[in-house]
């Protein structure tokens, strides 16, 4: 069996390096499910339907990450790490390739959900992080990680716009075919190998995803209370850009020149790692909450200002990314021979909770205006806080 390496045994000077590889490909894996986005008009021109038909892919990619969190992610609790990572990655690069030559719709749609599926490579390397980090480091390690994550997600709308405009949308897929095969290989050279300690079967390690649900009341506390921050985080992304297009007159390029601002969310993923680290993670929780409402109650009420909207965007990125790292330091470490698993109930309450958030959105938006998602923005950040504060006196108490 291949031997498995931990933070305790791994050379001090690697784990730099060990950082910066699963940042990277954490971001540049997780930034698949975001590229279709600015892309719809182009596709819909490119394939010969509609827009409104076109805007399925963005769902078909989601409904592909979905499965990924329910199917594939909790394998990282059977198989060894390092090679289901880079595997899975080729399965993107693959994907990527092919929807790059799409012919039509359906055929792209396909490919959409494969590519969402196996973009959950993300999901599994986070786990990992934890269990390669000294445990007093745990929670800057997994910040760090965790900031390349977000770097993905707030920049692949912006590097999809650009390459779209330079060589035509297709480029897209094919730059990123090209990225995930790079990654698979670096992946493979650099990281240890981890294999974990289950055994039992793949329909074992299922039906303990479940139990795990049941018997940890702190993940269950920690999913909720992420799910309502990621549900704020999609409700303000989700309709700004109609905010954008109708109000300030932007185009596509301004567009993808704002959500650059949240890339100022990832500075909050090392900080928010070093205060769970000294035991401040619970307190540090209901701060960010207090954050999260505020920068959505700022973009309500400065809806016709571009720089205080930047500046919510960036509060509220902060807020989130600081909340994800704080909550993950605290569930890694409940199981730490179930850390897949842990975070595939985890992930999937959050990412009901984003879906949720971003449906709701548009319906509000299209009824009355930014005034609607602005608000539903700050009545969930309250349920966030309120939870957090429920569970604080419960603590307290006993």
């Amino acid at each position: 069996m291949t031997a498995t390496a931990t933070g305790r045994d791994a050379p001090a000077r690697s784990l730099g390096l060990i950082t910066v590889v699963l940042a990277t490909a954490c971001g540049l894996s997780v930034a698949n499910i975001y590229y279709c986005q600015p892309l719809l008009a182009e596709i819909a021109h490119s394939l010969g339907t509609s827009q409104g038909a076109a805007a399925i892919v963005v769902t078909a990619t989601q409904l592909g990450y979905a499965a990924g969190l329910i199917l594939l992610m909790p394998l990282g609790d059977l198989l060894e790490n390092r090679k289901l990572s880079s595997r899975t990655l080729l399965g993107t690069a693959l994907a990527a390739l092919l929807a790059a030559g799409s012919p039509n719709l359906p055929v792209f749609l396909a490919l959409s959900v494969l590519i969402g599926l196996t973009a959950v490579v993300a999901q599994i390397l986070i786990p990992l992080a934890a269990h390669l980090a000294p445990e007093a480091e745990r929670g800057q390690f997994v910040g760090r990680v965790m900031s390349g994550l977000l770097l993905g997600i707030l920049l692949a709308r912006t590097a999809a716009s650009l390459l779209a405009a330079a060589w035509g949308w297709r480029s897209v897929y094919l730059v990123s075919a090209v990225l995930m095969l790079a990654m698979a290989a670096v992946l493979r050279r650099v990281l240890p190998a981890h294999v974990p300690p289950h055994s039992a079967g793949y329909r074992s390690l299922m039906a303990s995803v479940g139990r795990l649900a049941a018997e940890e009341p702190a993940l269950r506390r920690r999913a909720a209370c992420q799910a309502l921050m990621f549900a704020t985080f999609s409700v303000f992304w989700t309709s700004i850009a109609y905010e954008l297009i109708r109000v300030h007159h932007l185009g596509q390029t301004g567009i993808g020149v704002f959500a650059l601002v949240g890339a100022g969310g990832a500075l909050a993923a090392p900080i928010a790692g070093r205060l769970a680290d000294r035991g401040y993670g619970r307190i540090a929780s209901g701060l960010v909450f207090v954050l999260a409402v505020l920068a959505v109650g700022l973009a309500g009420l400065a809806a016709r200002n571009l720089a205080l909207l930047a500046l919510a965007g960036v509060l509220l990125d902060l807020a989130v990314q600081a909340h994800q790292v704080l909550s993950q330091q605290e569930i890694y470490a409940l199981r730490p021979d179930a850390r897949a698993r842990i975070n595939t109930v985890y992930m999937g309450t959050v990412f009901v909770g984003g879906s949720l958030g971003s449906a709701a959105s548009g319906v509000l938006y299209a009824r009355w205006g930014w005034a609607g998602p602005s608000v539903l923005g700050v009545l969930l950040g309250c349920c966030g806080l309120a939870v957090w504060a429920g569970s604080e006196i419960g603590r307290r108490r006993g």
